[in-house]
């Protein structure tokens, strides 16, 4: 079973199964779900709680024994395992094994991670575990699904935003929903009828999105050049290090480049899996490489090389505007523009 994070209280009011894997990458939905867990495991008596950092120092015995702490006095356990960003290796799949042999209706376990695979997600020890329990997911949600995600959040807390109250939300908070989630309650403060408009955000409001270089590939994958280059100017104006972006954007246009030739003999499906691009990804991949054609990308890679010449040996001059015009070439492949001087 699968459960997104904004729909994880709907789910435990009719149920609390004996395990749940909280997976994703937006600390708040994480954050959030296992509040939620907990909240929900004391009103059914679950009064201890161990948490354990699944490292090479854990002992997993200390794990067992609550699983194997059955008596009439004993109470009911809540086990969180926070895995290791690396994942789960052949010895923690062996030792999640054993646990479920061992699972019962008085634990409730909780396994934190960033990321399973499919081929987790098919292994033996996942499906033992899942077999009465879920996978909570707790990814961001992208630029498409935000404004989604604001007008629930917004719902959830009795705020009724227009349209563009909705998309500058979601826009001014993009990346960071910590800020999103504390400007809801300053703005439910401050407009207790719970009318948002343009108005009144601008009035209470300042901009809290939070970029990372990984948006901006989004971006140009894309072909969105007004989003690149807002990224790009926010970006810059954080301080980020050019050179992070140069570094960044070069083994994207090398793998579109490599990925571009295989497709010519292969099926795109294939090429996808052999570079490991997740199912959420291949539409801005299929959309670049439809899009941008060899030489455009070769012409790219030519100017990521003078950018990077630029940002390590010629400190008195900017490599920025070539990133700016790599954005424009990168999003707008009918247009050529020469090399920046």
């Amino acid at each position: 079973m699968r459960v997104f994070a904004d729909r994880l209280q709907e789910h435990l009011t009719k149920t609390l199964l004996n395990a749940y894997f909280v997976i994703g990458n937006e600390p708040l939905l994480v954050q959030e779900s296992r509040s939620a867990l907990q909240q929900k495991a004391q009103t059914l008596g679950f009064d201890e709680k161990h948490r354990f950092s699944v490292d090479a120092s854990l002992d997993w015995n200390q794990v067992l024994d609550c699983f194997q702490a059955l008596s009439l006095f004993s109470t009911k356990q809540i086990v969180e395992l926070e895995l290791p960003e690396s994942g789960v290796n052949a010895t923690i799949a062996k030792e999640l094994l054993t646990l479920s042999e061992y699972l019962h209706n008085d634990i409730l376990l909780v396994i934190i991670g960033s990321k399973l695979t499919k081929a987790q997600e098919n292994s033996k020890w996942f499906k033992s575990l899942s077999k009465n329990g879920a996978l909570i997911s707790c990814i961001s949600p992208d630029q498409n699904r935000l404004p989604q995600f604001v007008q629930s959040r917004c719902r959830n807390m009795g705020l009724s935003p227009d349209q563009e109250a909705v998309q500058m939300l979601a826009q001014w908070h993009e990346g960071n929903l910590f800020a999103l989630t504390q400007s809801l309650e300053k703005l439910r403060l401050l407009y207790p009828d719970g009318q948002l408009n343009l108005v009144r955000l601008e009035e209470s409001l300042s901009r809290h999105n939070h970029f990372t270089a990984f948006h901006w590939i989004d971006a140009l994958l894309a072909g969105k050049a007004n989003r690149s280059q807002r990224i790009l100017r926010q970006l810059n104006a954080e301080g980020t290090e050019a050179i992070i972006l140069i570094r960044t954007l070069q083994k994207e246009i090398w793998q579109l480049t490599k990925m571009k030739h295989l497709s010519q003999t292969q099926p795109m499906g294939k090429v996808f899996e052999q570079y490991r691009i997740w199912q959420s990804k291949r539409p801005l991949y299929s959309a670049a490489l439809n899009r941008l054609e060899p030489k455009k990308l070769q012409r790219c890679i030519t100017l990521l090389a003078k950018a990077e010449m630029i940002s390590k040996t010629q400190y008195e001059v900017s490599p920025w505007p070539i990133l700016q015009q790599l954005s424009l070439e990168l999003c707008q492949p009918q247009v050529n523009f020469a090399v920046a001087q």
